[in-house]
């Protein structure tokens, strides 16, 4: 086995061929669960920013192999250091770029695709250790990454739901209706901590009301149970916990 590892830790071109397919194949079914969900970046882009970043670091591998041996004579005369870590850096901020582009504000004042993006940049890096042949650490990170998309989700899921501290979007049809909402919750003795207020033209020029409500519910009071309650309240035109 280490004699293997050894082998496809060298730059031949077996071991070259496979750090990118291997980069490819890892970065596209991390890419499978994004693309599931509808994200900006999905299959192709991960696959896309994997292969890229393996293929980044063989390169750096390549260019000192080669001027360490056939390109030793040109390499004495211009008198240059080359440093083979220096494209893998411009890599991880190169994602940066990509991932700014994933990562958006809702209407509702809610931060979206930061996942995305971190996914994204673990790929990108997952991708230099492939091409650097640390097959170890990347089979190690591959299945922590892919655990951290799929299981992970539900224990945040169930976290929340459990949670005491609840931010909830309404829109309104008129503002007068924050006081009825603001009633309603003392009523269930839930703490309102702050109110973001927010009024917007739309398409007919009439004005569309919304509000974020941050609160802190009591013990054993759950979260589906608060937007019913509110639901209920007259103008009350849509309600969602962000």
């Amino acid at each position: 086995m280490d004699e293997l590892l050894n082998y496809l830790r060298e730059l031949n071109m077996t071991s070259m061929i496979l750090r990118i397919l291997l980069a490819m194949l890892m970065g596209g079914v991390i890419g499978l669960e994004r693309e599931k969900k509808r994200q900006p970046a999905g299959f192709r882009t991960y696959m896309l920013v994997a292969m890229g970043a393996a293929l980044t670091l063989i390169l750096s591998q390549y260019l000192d192999l080669m001027l360490s041996t056939a390109w030793g004579d040109a390499y004495e005369i211009v008198g240059r250091r080359t440093d083979v870590v220096r494209l893998a850096a411009r890599v991880i901020s190169g994602i940066g770029f990509i991932g700014t582009g994933t990562i958006m504000i809702t209407a509702h004042s809610e931060v979206k695709g930061l996942t995305t993006a971190s996914c994204l940049w673990a790929s990108a890096c997952m991708g230099l250790a492939v091409g650097a042949g640390f097959y170890e650490c990347v089979m190690v990170s591959f299945v922590l990454i892919l655990l951290c998309m799929t299981f992970l989700p539900m224990v945040e899921k169930a976290i929340l739901s459990n949670a005491r501290n609840m931010n909830i979007y309404i829109e309104m049809d008129s503002i007068e209706n924050v006081a009825n909402i603001v009633n309603r919750m003392k009523a269930k003795d839930i703490s309102l901590y702050d109110v973001e207020l927010n009024r917007e033209k739309n398409e007919l020029n009439s004005t569309t009301i919304s509000a974020v409500f941050m609160i802190r519910l009591p013990r054993r009071m759950h979260h589906a149970d608060v937007l019913a309650r509110l639901s209920t309240l007259d103008g009350i035109v849509a309600i969602e916990e962000t």
